[in-house]
């Protein structure tokens, strides 16, 4: 008699449409798919396999894996990195299959004991969104959502940078701290900032831009965030470091800051959270907040391919678990708003490999301190965090899915005077990365 994962296996494969170098377990004890395979997957219990036939895409298999019903044993890099799977498993390929396909499927399945209610979503799923799209409300439920989840567990695969972005990964730069480092350094020349200078740190995250600009380059700063947890650990960290009288960290909308004109506007890792709707409103608001010839440093994940006529329905994995409304725009509808705003674009630069190896960092991080962290959240919550960093480390690895840009842009002053060098080589002088305290910061 065959066993479960000989079935589960030839489904899976009909279903997506390409061989698996996967080894399946299941829970009859049955093991299919080649025996060195790298990739282990292990069918714990039915339940697994009626998340998947209640939604047979990527969200199917992340409710599987989040709650414990199905578990990847060894390297998840190795599963996600099958050729295609993680794209396959974004599109609904059961309308693309032939009647008679459909129904052997459903068979094995019934056959298995697969069929039944739909089982409930695990609990850190966000469902029900209230409020429009992106208004002021929703967007702060969605932040929260995301980050107010406890700063010790960010602590524990950030490092002692907390820094939630792209690290700058330059020759001679080698350990994650040193490229984020790298990175808040980078920003700070792009934006020429000189001591007494006011700098607008648009989603300040746990204050580490904000710190960064006030102790190596003279300037005040304000830091707004949605995060009410951001926003007091941040404020921690000013106060440790004596700068409560040149930072102030608010919990604040950008589109709530009043108090301009400023000489510079960084955006690390915010305008995702913003949405194409937005997005003209955003860099409007921040033109009116800039004196002339201010600068506005614009670090933001970017999709490769043009956007569809729809916004997400909501029914993705990122959108579900991870960043509620967020959308990955193109660079084009960056640069459109800007200009359309009165920007001056000057520079934009690609930090793709960058991110990937800031991604990979930060699921070495996290495993190391599993147990830590399963403490601090809960399973999963940890188990949907190595889901997401693991597969955007491998979307940051190929050419033609995800990339990440820093765009500069000036608000031009008098007869279009920019106040920009003739050339970048300021930019990329050669940075000295202090001594700095590597690993998760773990008590």
């Amino acid at each position: 008699m065959t066993g479960a994962a000989t079935k589960i296996l030839t489904v899976f494969e009909e279903v997506i449409g390409i061989p698996l170098p996967v080894r399946v377990r299941c829970w009859d004890g049955s093991e299919a798919g080649p025996p060195d395979a790298a990739a282990r997957v292990h069918f714990r219990n039915r339940r697994a396999l009626r998340r998947v036939l209640y939604s047979p895409n990527e969200l199917g298999l992340a409710r599987a894996y989040v709650s414990g019903d199905l578990d990847v044993d060894g390297d998840i890099f190795a599963l996600l990195d099958v050729p295609d799977l993680v794209t396959r498993l974004g599109e609904n390929r059961l309308s693309a299959l032939p009647l008679r396909s459909l129904v052997r499927a459903a068979g094995t399945f019934a056959g298995l004991g697969a069929v039944g209610p739909p089982p409930s979503p695990p609990s850190i799923e966000m469902r029900r969104k209230r409020g429009k799209r992106h208004s002021k409300s929703r967007d702060s439920a969605t932040v929260s959502h995301h980050y107010d989840v406890g700063n010790r567990f960010y602590e524990m695969f950030l490092g002692p940078s907390m820094v939630y972005s792209c690290g700058y990964w330059p020759e001679g730069v080698e350990s994650l701290e040193a490229a984020q480092y790298a990175k808040l350094d980078l920003i700070c020349r792009k934006l020429d900032l000189k001591p007494g200078m006011r700098l607008l740190d648009v989603g300040c995250g746990w204050g580490s831009m904000a710190l960064h600009a006030a102790q190596n380059y003279g300037v005040d700063v304000v830091g707004v965030s949605l995060s009410n947890e951001q926003v007091e650990y941040a404020k921690g960290r000013v106060a440790d470091a004596g700068l409560a009288d040149r930072i102030e960290i608010r919990v604040q909308d950008y589109r709530d800051v009043d108090d301009g004109p400023y000489d510079a506007i960084s955006s690390i890792g915010m305008s995702e959270h913003v949405g194409l709707a937005n997005l003209p409103r955003y860099t409007a608001k921040l033109f009116d907040l800039l004196v002339p010839q201010g600068r506005l440093l614009n670090h933001a994940i970017a999709a490769v391919k043009s956007l569809s006529d729809n916004v997400d329905d909501g029914r993705s994995f990122i959108d579900r678990y991870i960043f509620p409304d967020g959308e990955i725009l193109p660079l084009s509808k960056t640069i459109d708003a800007l200009e359309l705003s009165g920007f001056e674009t000057r520079d934009s630069e690609a930090l793709r490999e960058h991110y990937a190896l800031t991604l990979r960092a930060w699921v070495q991080n996290l495993r190391e301190n599993w147990d830590a962290s399963v403490l601090q959240v809960g399973a999963p919550r940890v188990r949907t965090w190595l889901l997401y960093l693991a597969a955007s480390a491998l979307g940051f690895e190929e050419p033609h899915r995800l990339t990440i840009h820093q765009v500069l842009a000036v608000k031009p002053g008098d007869r279009g005077a920019s106040g920009m060098a003739r050339s970048r080589s300021s930019w990329y002088r050669s940075i000295e990365v202090p001594q700095i305290e590597t690993g998760p910061r773990v008590d």
